[in-house]
């Protein structure tokens, strides 16, 4: 009887990686390098907290320039983060379509946005790691409050809440605290207005404080 302890192969069996996970992982490493280019040459510094484990709803405040989506990349890149977020539908037209997608983009049509939020609760309900970014401030300027789609779907799908932010004042970014909802919108709106208090976003003259109509 022999022993297979002390056997060898001189034909090892190659172990098959499918091409699905071949992608992913090239796309993951692509995303890193990327993210760890633009923050040697940029002169903004990430510093955060730890990535979600799951899924989650991210808010990125104060959103005041379009440069705040080069941010948001940095950060989910760099923290393997697979994000999506919410877009007018005018970006995913002709070749920036695939994209868009590509990035995580969920078209949104603002002049029909019936059945956007139930859609979104059916994504998060079948993906354990869907890290849904939202910026309820916007960049439109004629607003003083925050929109509370970010709080009804926190709410409704159970997720926790997490603070991302960006502070040119100290040429900052990253991710901050995580929040539960309680439902108590005053109180929980409290706690995301001290956290924001300091942090003026890309252009702090655009700034909107964070502050909800159902206060």
């Amino acid at each position: 009887m022999t022993s297979l302890r002390g056997a060898s192969n001189p034909h090892p069996r190659r172990v098959r990686v499918p091409r699905a996970a071949r992608v992913l992982y090239g796309e993951t490493m692509i995303r890193r390098l990327v993210a760890r280019v633009f923050g040697r040459c940029s002169r903004w510094t990430l510093s955060t907290r730890p990535a979600p484990d799951g899924a989650c709803v991210l808010v990125g405040a104060p959103h005041t320039s379009n440069w705040d989506f080069i941010l948001m990349l940095a950060i989910a890149w760099r923290l393997d983060i697979h994000v999506h977020w919410m877009g007018k539908d005018s970006l995913f037209r002709g070749w920036m379509r695939p994209l868009m997608l590509a990035l995580g983009g969920i078209p949104v049509d603002r002049d029909n946005p019936g059945g956007l939020i139930d859609d979104v609760l059916g994504r998060i309900r079948t993906d354990d790691h869907f890290a849904l970014v939202i910026t309820p401030d916007g960049t439109r300027s004629g607003h003083s409050r925050w929109k509370s789609g970010f709080y009804r779907i926190a709410r409704e799908a159970d997720l926790p809440v997490i603070l991302g932010y960006v502070d040119r004042t100290t040429m900052t970014t990253g991710l901050g605290p995580t929040l539960r909802l309680t439902g108590d919108v005053a109180a929980d709106m409290d706690r995301i207005r001290d956290f924001y208090s300091d942090k003026a976003g890309f252009t702090p003259a655009h700034r909107v404080e964070p502050r909800l109509r159902e206060e």
